[in-house]
């Protein structure tokens, strides 16, 4: 599969991402966000002109409008899968057996290779190709994968996580009582 853009298509979507396109040339709906997705495919509610920015009111009525029963976007993909991420980190054991480690090493490698977007699966393997899975215990898997989301976040632009709060995020629960 390809990113590259076909001739005559746009580059960026009406988020201002890069747009994702499969081999056929076609817009990936699982690798883009379902804005762009509509936008691209002219499913919007509200068409903006080539390289317009688009009024966040447009984003929010999209954004909002989304069936449950829809194929998900590459956000909420993306969300459900570092959900469950962080959930395998946060019940990793301490003190794994050499079985468990092979187990998380062969589902990472496996996951990396099935995930939906296979712009972000490339990308995923290539992290794990330049930080090797730490599967030691539960700390070194948690503190690799946070570091892991992190390296997405710079990409996407979103803040980076403190990775010293792992635990109390995905495992524990905030210092403040608000998940008891």
């Amino acid at each position: 599969m390809s990113e590259d853009k076909p001739h005559g298509m746009p580059q960026f979507g009406a988020s201002g991402r890069k747009i994702v396109y499969d081999e056929n040339g076609k817009p990936c709906r699982t690798c883009n966000t379902l804005l762009d997705f509509r936008s691209i495919t002219n499913n919007a509610t509200s068409k903006a002109a080539a390289g317009a920015a688009v009024v966040t009111a447009t984003a929010s009525v999209l954004a909002t409008n989304v069936p449950s029963d829809c194929p998900p976007d590459v956000e909420e993909l993306g969300r459900s899968t570092w959900t469950l991420l962080h959930s395998i980190a946060a019940t990793y054991p301490e003190k794994p057996t050499d079985a468990q480690k092979d187990n998380l090493k062969t589902f990472m490698k496996s996951f990396s290779n099935l995930y939906p977007c296979f712009y972000c699966a490339d990308d995923f393997r290539e992290y794990m190709n330049k930080e090797k899975i730490q599967v030691t215990n539960r700390d070194e898997f948690g503190k690799w994968l946070c570091n892991a989301h992190n390296a997405v976040n710079v990409k996407i632009g979103k803040p980076v996580f403190d990775c010293q709060l792992w635990k109390e995020r995905w495992k524990d629960g905030w210092k403040d009582g608000r998940c008891d």
